[in-house]
C-alpha cells in the first residue's frame, strides 16, 4: 500500500439502537470465542468491499455517492436469525435481500462508470448480511459457536434512508460521510 493509499468501503448502517444490539452480539463473540475482528467496524451491510484510494479522491467519491443516494428511495431491512459462511463467518440474516441487491446493482454501475473502479475492485455480487464473527473466528471456535447461533433468535429492522462511506484509520473503520436517500413525498 502506498503512503497515500487509504482503505474505504461503502455500506448501509442501522440506527443507534440496532447498532448497539449487534455490537452486543459481537462483544459476546469476542468474550466467548475470542473473535473480536468484527468489532473493528460498526454493524453494517456491505455494498462495496474495501478499496484503496488516495485521500484526494474523497471529493470525487463523495460527489458520485451523493448524487447516487439522492436518487434512491428509502426502504426497510428486516433481520431474522443467524447464518454462516462455514468455516469462519457467522452473521445476522437479512430477511429479504432483494432490495439491497438492487441498490448494489445500481451502485456498482456508478463505481465502474463514474469512478473508474476496475472489474476486480467492484463487488460483482452481494450476499446481504451483518457479520458478527469473521477472520479471527477459528475453525474450532466456529464448530463450537455455530450450533448455538444456528438456533438463536435475532430480530430487528431498520429504515435505510442513506448509505455510508467508511474510512480505515489504521486500526478500525470510521464513518467518513453519510449520503441521504431521496425524501418520500
Amino acid at each position: 500500500m502506498e503512503r497515500d493509499d487509504i482503505l474505504y468501503f461503502i455500506a448501509l448502517i442501522p440506527g443507534k439502537e440496532l447498532k448497539e444490539k449487534v455490537r452486543a452480539v459481537k462483544e459476546r463473540m469476542k468474550a466467548d470465542y475470542n473473535a473480536g475482528h468484527a468489532l473493528k467496524s460498526p454493524a453494517h451491510i456491505t455494498l462495496q468491499m474495501p478499496f484503496k484510494r488516495n485521500s484526494w479522491d474523497e471529493y470525487a467519491i463523495s460527489a458520485a455517492l451523493e448524487k447516487f443516494a439522492s436518487e434512491e428511495n428509502p426502504f426497510t431491512v428486516r433481520l431474522n436469525g443467524f447464518g454462516c459462511f462455514a468455516p469462519r463467518v457467522i452473521f445476522i440474516r437479512i430477511e429479504d435481500p432483494n432490495t439491497v441487491k438492487s441498490v448494489h446493482g445500481r451502485l456498482k454501475k456508478i463505481l465502474a462508470e463514474q469512478l473508474g473502479f476496475s472489474v476486480s475492485e467492484v463487488m460483482n455480487d452481494v450476499q446481504p448480511h451483518i457479520t458478527v464473527a469473521t477472520r479471527d473466528l477459528t475453525k474450532e471456535a466456529f464448530r463450537e459457536a455455530w450450533p448455538e447461533f444456528e438456533k438463536k433468535e435475532f430480530r430487528g429492522s431498520f429504515e435505510v434512508n442513506s448509505l455510508f462511506l467508511l474510512k480505515h484509520n489504521g486500526k478500525n473503520w470510521d464513518i467518513l460521510k453519510e449520503f441521504p436517500f431521496r425524501k418520500n413525498g
